[in-house]
């Protein structure tokens, strides 16, 4: 039988741990890398694994993830591949918003026109791994697996967070449980081959919030009241479907907080990175780049990544990740700075009436921080979140201290000499 893979990726909510970041935008738009969004992972990693039948549920913020995805995804119509955006809407059944990860795809069952027969892959829109789908797919369709859950091999004192899982014959899932906090029930969850020692951690397996659905197992279960799988759906089938676990023991990294994301961005320069965006194999996707190459002059790059259209003066850079159209002026120094550039070039022709161009001025100090788009911040500026309380560091809410980060967010307009944080 004919089986079509739909693949859905969950937009996520409000996105709070990531605000700033998701002030004006929804996670999956968030831009990591220098060019890429955060929804280019999952939308890749689909179709290198030969799944073109792509949906997005989403609901806030959502204007530049729909611009994003329809200038970058555009299949030929002898393929019938896609990517479709779904947000809430008001329907006869219902006029609020999504509830959950269940609740979303409970919303658009309607929309997926799925066979019995079909397989679903649910998958999370703010995660950073190159994962193939199809050996997940093929191995739940082999076994007869109702659903299939994939999980990571994670050191214990990782684990709270997270949801943990225990396995027994054949990979089938005994137990899981979403976010533990009690040692004991940690502890329990560990399995014999991943037992530590004096030098290594214990390990647990971790659900990698990734799962493999056959169709009517699926419809079955959004049958009732549950609103999130991860909380509710997975634990309520273990004990009634045949579920398994696919283990995937490779980078993976859930970008759910302001230092997960800066944190990912920056290892991306290092020389040997833990995830490579330059295997031309398994490529990410984006939109179609027609900017000028980047322009440098008389710079020092130490461990520094530099988009396309980006114009930098005579300035250093130590471990730093410049967006596309990023501009910095002259005698700047910038440490452990994550700059997204900006949406659009910002020429003077005169009829500009802003003081400060976007970009960074001369003789402006940055470290630890995370410059959003179009951000325009002056000359001789100190910007560290060394000695910073979390929460607005200025009055006119253009910075913002979390998680040990700076953050310049999108539209900031910095005045030229301001000083914030210890540099």
């Amino acid at each position: 039988m004919k089986r079509n893979v739909h693949c859905v990726i969950m937009g996520g909510g409000r996105g709070t741990r990531l605000y700033p970041l998701t002030k004006l935008r929804c996670k999956p738009a968030v831009p990591i890398a220098g060019k890429y969004r955060l929804v280019d992972i999952p939308i890749s990693n689909c179709i290198n694994s030969g799944f073109n039948r792509i949906y997005l549920l989403s609901q806030f913020n959502t204007a530049s993830l729909h611009r994003h995805v329809q200038d970058a995804y555009r299949f030929d119509r002898f393929g019938r591949g896609f990517v479709e955006i779904l947000s809430a809407e008001q329907t006869e059944d219902g006029d609020d918003w999504y509830q959950g990860t269940a609740d979303a795809v409970r919303r658009n069952l309607i929309h997926f026109h799925a066979h019995p027969e079909d397989v679903f892959v649910i998958l999370s829109g703010d995660q950073l791994y190159r994962m193939d789908f199809s050996e997940m797919v093929n191995a739940h369709i082999d076994c007869g697996a109702e659903v299939t859950v994939a999980a990571k091999p994670v050191p214990l004192s990782e684990a709270s967070g997270l949801g943990l899982l225990r396995i027994g014959n054949e990979n089938r899932i005994i137990d899981f449980v979403e976010k533990p906090t009690d040692p004991e029930v940690i502890s329990r969850l560990v399995p014999s081959d991943l037992k530590g020692n004096a030098e290594v951690e214990d390990r647990c397996l971790a659900s990698m919030g990734i799962y493999v659905f056959k169709a009517c197992a699926m419809m079955d279960a959004l049958e009732g009241n549950a609103t999130d799988f991860g909380k509710e759906i997975i634990p309520s089938l273990v004990s009634s479907k045949n579920l398994k676990c696919h283990v995937f023991d490779d980078y993976w990294e859930d970008i759910g907080t302001v230092r997960a994301f800066f944190e990912a961005n920056l290892q991306l320069t290092d020389d040997k990175p833990l995830f490579d965006f330059y295997d031309e194999k398994l490529p990410i996707y984006n939109y179609p780049d027609i900017l000028p190459t980047a322009k440098l002059v008389e710079c020092s790059l130490k461990n520094t990544t530099v988009a396309s259209g980006c114009r930098i003066g005579n300035s250093s850079f130590e471990r730093c990740m410049l967006g596309i159209r990023s501009e910095v002026g002259d005698n700047c120094h910038f440490s452990n700075v994550v700059m997204m550039g900006a949406d659009y070039q910002d020429y003077d022709d005169g009829s500009n009436d802003q003081q400060i161009s976007i970009g960074v001025g001369d003789g402006s100090r940055i470290q630890d921080a995370i410059i959003d788009k179009n951000a325009r911040i002056g000359e001789n500026v100190r910007l560290s979140p060394k000695g910073v309380q979390e929460g607005w560091a200025d009055e006119r809410q253009n910075i913002y201290a979390r998680d040990g980060v700076l953050v310049i967010v999108k539209n900031a307009f910095v005045e030229s000499g301001t000083k914030i944080g210890k540099i």
